[in-house]
């Protein structure tokens, strides 16, 4: 597949990239992009939440009633879960969230994920390029030249550009990353891939 490299103004820098068709032009496997992206979600998940049982709430251990002779069922304890404010049953308590997952099965589900964005013509080339300070507006009308301004963008630089991430902090369609954090969730969930040239030949394989 070949994509023209743009300039930020828009307009074509003369340059076409062929994209490598053992990272872009692989039959994409559903499975293991279904892997990697539930462990990166579980990954994220605090699983902090917590419920108190009965021996945790701060009520009584008086009996209630009597055992026998009441007419209704027996109870003991007024921390039982049938009362109002007693203890839940069966409730969550903390636990961890992330399971394992192979290497070569994340790099087949981030291949998969970046050949189905090129089946889809979703990847756009920009030449380098700077900005000497955060600018929002002006990192819109970079995303308005490549004509990516209207979709959910994922923007991949090969490398820490603090202004750069600054002008799109506030862009709620729009995340930019460098070229170490691209990840399998991140590239499905963007309508659009827009990566500076060079980043294409730092995607191993």
């Amino acid at each position: 597949m070949e994509v023209a490299v743009l300039k930020i103004d828009g307009s074509e820098s003369g340059k076409v990239v062929t994209l490598n068709p053992a990272i872009f032009g692989i039959e994409p496997n559903d499975h293991a992009i279904y892997l990697d992206v539930k462990q990166f979600l579980a990954n994220g998940r605090q699983g902090t939440h917590k419920t108190k049982d009965r021996s945790e709430v701060a009520y009584s251990t008086k009996k209630i009633i009597r055992q026998k002779g009441g007419g209704g069922a027996r109870h003991g304890s007024i921390k039982a879960n049938t009362y109002v404010g007693g203890g839940r049953a069966f409730g969550p308590d903390p636990r961890y969230y992330g399971f394992k997952l192979n290497k070569k099965v994340k790099m087949l589900a981030r291949l998969s994920a970046l050949s189905y964005k090129a089946t889809e013509n979703a990847i756009a080339l920009v030449e380098p390029f700077s900005m000497e300070a955060p600018k929002t507006k002006e990192f819109i009308g970079i995303l308005n030249n490549i004509k990516s301004n209207d979709r959910k963008v994922l923007f991949v630089l090969p490398q820490n550009s603090n202004n750069i991430y600054l002008s799109s902090r506030n862009l709620e369609n729009v995340k930019v990353i460098t070229i170490d954090e691209l990840n399998t969730y991140d590239i499905v969930n963007a309508t659009k891939l827009v990566m500076v040239d060079g980043v294409q030949d730092m995607i191993k394989c």
